[in-house]
């Protein structure tokens, strides 16, 4: 079988020397034991990096062919670069497994997940084992993620990231998704093909610093929302609905008080409910405001991502 690795870059110079030793160590090992075929690839995806990244895949490239790289105009992010490594790999191998440059994926989880793909699954997921190398913030914010996003009816693998095998036939399945609101997370489970898991252990990033702090992590987390789910759309609905019935209930009790003779000044009681309707009034907006906002991107139809360079 012809496997490709697929990398997304973004400044990661400190780091993308020893991905690359540790990833040619590999490919040698598995091509040597027969497993990959000779034409088997390491495709580095540079997102519009700011550093040394893009000489140094030059470099690999020079040096040794089992080393590819793809270089995008500009930064688009680590979901279109991921997708345009994969979209670039899926005519040229059987299978591509993605993962990340910062070394924190297992990469002996790879002989696994071959092995699942000729045993006939089509993806296999790398699932973390625990999630000790994250602070406590970090981990408690993942375990709400999953859980909220599983309540909104987004089909997703807990503890699983980008780490993970794909058959040429799910990439195919994959390039049907047309949306620019790309969340492959969510995306990927849709393309309903029969899926394998492998579970590993997460270590600490090798070197440099995380690309995903506090704020690219809500925004990361939003996309995967407005993507993949209209709950939020049909809470504001219920939300409504449960206001318009405690304000018959307030007017009820408005006119019973006023019956018995019961005279309130009520302007503690108006205040407090304009400015409870006020914010539930803006938070709608809000919500409605980013779908449409999603809906105007879509509706653009523009490119998830150009090439400018392919070192093949």
């Amino acid at each position: 079988m012809i496997l490709y690795v697929v990398v997304p870059c973004y400044n990661e110079e400190d780091v993308l020397p020893e991905t690359a030793k540790r990833l040619r160590s590999k490919m040698n090992d598995l091509t040597g034991r027969g497993v990959i075929s000779e034409e088997s690839r390491v495709l580095f995806v540079n997102d519009g990096s700011k550093d040394d990244t893009w000489n140094i895949i030059r470099k690999l490239h020079e040096e040794n062919p089992l080393f590819q790289g793809l270089s995008l105009s500009r930064n688009r992010g680590h979901q279109n670069a991921l997708l345009a490594g994969l979209m670039t790999a899926k005519d040229k191998c059987d299978a591509c497994i993605s993962m990340d440059a910062d070394l924190q994926d297992d990469i002996n989880a790879m002989d696994e997940m071959i092995e699942q793909y000729t045993d006939g699954c089509d993806v296999v997921y790398g699932i973390r084992n625990h999630r000790d190398a994250d602070s406590f913030f970090k981990r408690s914010t993942a375990i709400l993620f999953y859980r909220v996003m599983n309540w909104m009816g987004v089909q997703m693998v807990s503890n699983h990231a980008d780490y993970r095998l794909m058959s040429r036939r799910a990439l195919n399945g994959l390039a049907e998704f047309r949306e620019v609101n790309l969340f492959l997370r969510g995306i990927v489970p849709m393309i309903g093909y029969k899926a394998g898991e492998v579970y590993y252990d997460r270590a600490e990033r090798f070197a440099g610093e995380s690309k995903y702090p506090f704020n690219k992590m809500m925004a990361f987390a939003m996309d995967g929302i407005t993507s993949c789910s209209i709950v939020p759309i049909r809470m504001i609905t219920s939300l409504g609905v449960a206001v318009f019935f405690i304000s018959i209930v307030f007017l009820i009790w408005g006119i019973v008080q006023r019956f018995r003779g019961v005279t309130v000044p009520g302007w503690s009681s108006v205040i407090v409910s304009i400015w409870a309707i006020g914010g539930l009034i803006l938070l709608a907006l809000g919500v409605l405001g980013e779908y449409i906002g999603r809906i105007y991107l879509e509706t653009k139809g523009r490119p998830r991502f150009l090439i400018d360079e392919y070192l093949s």
